[in-house]
């Protein structure tokens, strides 16, 4: 079965309503054997492409994973980039802002981390943060030691989509593509994965009563995930609604969206000119000599 990756693409100025997508839909394999497959051939794809993107050194690529807690972010990286040579990729989890990026506007700390050309960089949560977990919490803003007037402006949130879409204007421009991911799962799926963790010696320390307590803004979450999706998709930076109730389907989804943006980019690598030509000529026959 192909996987449509448009049907899960967020159209600019569409009026997203989470409630109305699918956090589970058919799988795209048959069996575990049949998703092993998949996802290898995924991969070895995705490897090809990523030399190329080094080799070709025009582009540069940014993918930007948010979900719930528990939504399969970090399984998703590691499975779906499982091939990946590390020297051309890098990834940054962000955290609770340090003190220096709190003295910072809230891009800052992103944008120090944006990958170079030829490099594929991913953001394990990222500046989208400040328009989720702080507009659901507006007393994280205090932290940010921002003019007061600033902070009760009831336009902020506005003008942070705004200074988000000028930013990825701005890289897309300069050669760095962005594909956004929000790992879409049901509150039931959560409450299972949370009992998963519980009870997996390996995984209980992902967990904390922290986590729980945000569970209960759950609501608050969906509409500051809603407002934030219809706001910041654009032709040159979409975001995809992935649905991640299961997690194999959900990386046959995110490694195929990746593996058609890089073929879309229509690179080549780089062709070598006359003179380049008979430089490898002169050092083969020195070799030759050996």
């Amino acid at each position: 079965m192909k996987i449509k990756t448009k049907d899960f693409k967020v159209k600019p100025g569409q009026n997203v309503s989470l409630k109305k997508l699918p956090t589970l839909v058919d799988p795209f394999y048959g069996s575990k054997e049949k998703y092993q497959e998949l996802l290898d051939d995924h991969t070895q794809r995705l490897s090809a492409l990523q030399a190329l993107l080094y080799a070709n050194n025009s582009w540069s690529l940014l993918l930007i994973f948010q979900a719930m807690d528990a939504g399969g972010k970090d399984s998703a990286i590691k499975h779906v980039m499982s091939g990946i040579n590390p020297q051309g990729c890098e990834v940054y989890s962000f955290k609770h802002p340090s003190g220096q990026e709190l003295w910072h506007d809230f891009l800052w700390r992103g944008v120090v981390r944006l990958p170079e050309r030829g490099r594929i960089g991913i953001f394990n949560r990222s500046y989208y943060e400040e328009v989720l977990i702080v507009r659901v919490h507006p007393d994280l803003l205090n932290a940010e030691s921002l003019p007061d007037h600033l902070t009760n402006d009831k336009d902020i949130w506005r003008d942070r989509y705004r200074s988000i879409l000028d930013l990825e204007t701005h890289l897309h421009r300069n050669g760095t593509h962005i594909i956004k991911f929000y790992l879409h799962i049901s509150k039931e799926e959560q409450r299972q994965r949370f009992l998963e963790r519980i009870d997996n010696p390996e995984k209980n320390w992902k967990f904390s009563q922290a986590d729980l307590e945000e569970r209960s803004f759950w609501k608050q979450y969906m509409d500051a995930y809603e407002k934030c999706l219809s706001a910041t998709s654009t032709k040159h930076a979409p975001w995809y609604v992935v649905p991640a109730d299961d997690k194999k389907n959900a990386r046959l989804i995110v490694s195929q969206v990746i593996l058609d943006t890089l073929k879309d980019l229509k690179m080549s690598y780089p062709e070598a000119s006359e003179e380049r030509q008979k430089e490898l000529a002169e050092i083969r026959k020195q070799l030759e000599k050996e």
